[in-house]
């Protein structure tokens, strides 16, 4: 059995889970027809989660009052079906920490000069990197941006998926390297120092 699938997801009382046992029939991707769909609301937002057709969900209520969804598979020795129970779990445990306390990355930029200013109502980061031009980079939906010291970022999201992609895509610009230990930090990410070649 997976050791992480047959963990139950546990859930505060301010999430509500919905699973809508409809199958999917025009499916935004093949691999999802005949998924059913996992609803998870919670104070920060609502998220929504295709569920395979061999994945059960039931949720309990503990005597203690903790509500908690528990996720099996219909074979657990088929090797498909066993990646995917944990896969699921951790996705739905992803979900309700999402819509509960939502995520937060930050992101720092070292090296001279650089510095981050928010644009287009705080739709778009204005990125100054060394570069000729600044790179401007997007907002994607349901991702907020903050900038409290010009050389500091601060990333925020119910979907942690779309938060930590655009953490990487912003670090792409400008990847950390070992000499002078300049680049995008993301969190407490460091670099170990290279000394350079001495003649």
């Amino acid at each position: 059995t997976s050791h992480i699938g047959r963990m139950p997801v546990y859930f505060p009382s301010d999430v509500s889970v919905e699973h809508d046992l409809t199958p999917i029939q025009n499916p935004r991707i093949a691999s999802e027809l005949n998924n059913t769909v996992l609803t998870v609301k919670g104070p920060l937002g609502e998220l929504q989660m295709p569920i395979k057709p061999f994945v059960q969900l039931s949720t309990e209520t503990t005597a203690q009052g903790e509500a908690h969804i528990n996720v099996v598979v219909a074979d657990a020795a088929d090797k498909k079906q066993k990646a995917m129970w944990g896969t699921t779990r951790n996705l739905i445990r992803n979900m309700v920490t999402g819509v509960s306390e939502g995520y937060r990355v930050h992101l720092r930029l070292v090296g001279v000069g650089y510095r981050a200013v928010l644009e287009n109502n705080n739709r778009s980061i204005s990125l100054k990197l060394g570069y000729s031009h600044p790179v401007v980079i997007e907002l994607p939906e349901g991702v907020t941006c903050t900038v409290p010291i010009p050389n500091r970022l601060i990333l925020q999201g119910i979907d942690l998926q779309k938060v930590t992609e655009l953490a990487a895509k912003i670090q792409r610009w400008r990847k950390p390297e070992p000499y002078n230990q300049k680049g995008i930090f993301i969190n407490d990410e460091t670099i170990k120092k290279k000394e350079g070649k001495k003649k």
